[in-house]
């Protein structure tokens, strides 16, 4: 029996964020945290999915002081409800900074 060949990858630390997104909203806000921890956004961008998601982007790297190629949308690119990875930041600090920014 030969030992099976693994192929290890170097990860990345980081946090990831349930996202509600509401779109065609006046301005780009943080509206409310629901109970199961999903963070409900509007946003001032079409329902489009490239649109919605990089305005998204956009916003929550704005919000949580990181470059914009820190943030991406791992899950749920085409709904509303969405995953989203935000490198090289610790969910607490994340946490901090979306509770600062709440409308």
């Amino acid at each position: 029996m030969t030992p099976k060949e693994y192929r290890l990858h170097d990860g990345r630390k980081g946090s990831a964020l349930g996202i509600r997104v509401i779109p065609r909203a006046k301005r780009n806000e943080i509206t409310e945290i629901l109970n199961d921890g999903t963070i409900c956004i509007r946003l001032n961008a079409a329902p489009k999915e490239k649109e919605i998601n990089q305005t998204l982007s956009e916003f929550l790297a704005a919000v949580l002081g990181v470059p914009t190629d820190s943030i991406e949308v791992v899950a749920g690119l085409s709904g509303r409800d969405k995953l989203v990875s935000v490198l090289d930041m610790d969910a607490l600090t994340a946490q901090q900074k979306i509770i600062q920014n709440l409308a």
